[in-house]
């Protein structure tokens, strides 16, 4: 009886575990760096990693890293951005007619609003 009470505690606790576990979800790595879940290759990636792999991976433009937004005849909708600021990088969308900070628009975690250069982009 042991045995089954212990084995449902651990598929419990997996459970819950893996239900935290959503696509763009942040957590401090042992190395206290911030790695994203990826749902797409189930793995753990840097911030960067994964906003490149998402605009790329996007069905719209991505127009690559830079310190100015495109030309705003030339975008749309869902197009795609890395701002450089010098207080870091964030990925931006195009999105109903302005550029957004990608978070605000695909829902990941809210701690992408506070990465980077993400608190910046509209100062």
């Amino acid at each position: 009886m042991k045995i089954y009470i212990a084995l449902f505690l651990y598929l419990l606790i997996t459970s819950a575990q893996a239900e935290e576990r959503h696509h763009g979800f942040i957590e401090q790595s042992v190395k206290g760096k911030p790695q994203v879940w990826d749902i797409t290759i189930s793995e753990w990636r840097t911030p960067e990693i994964f906003w490149k792999s998402f605009a790329k991976s996007n069905k719209a433009n991505f127009w690559g890293q830079a310190d100015t937004y495109p030309n705003y005849n030339d975008t749309n909708e869902f197009d795609t951005v890395i701002i450089q600021l010098k207080e870091g990088d964030c990925l931006m969308q195009f999105f109903h007619s302005r550029w957004r900070r990608a978070n605000d628009v695909q829902r990941w975690d809210d701690v992408f609003n506070d990465y980077s250069g993400c608190p910046f982009v509209f100062d």
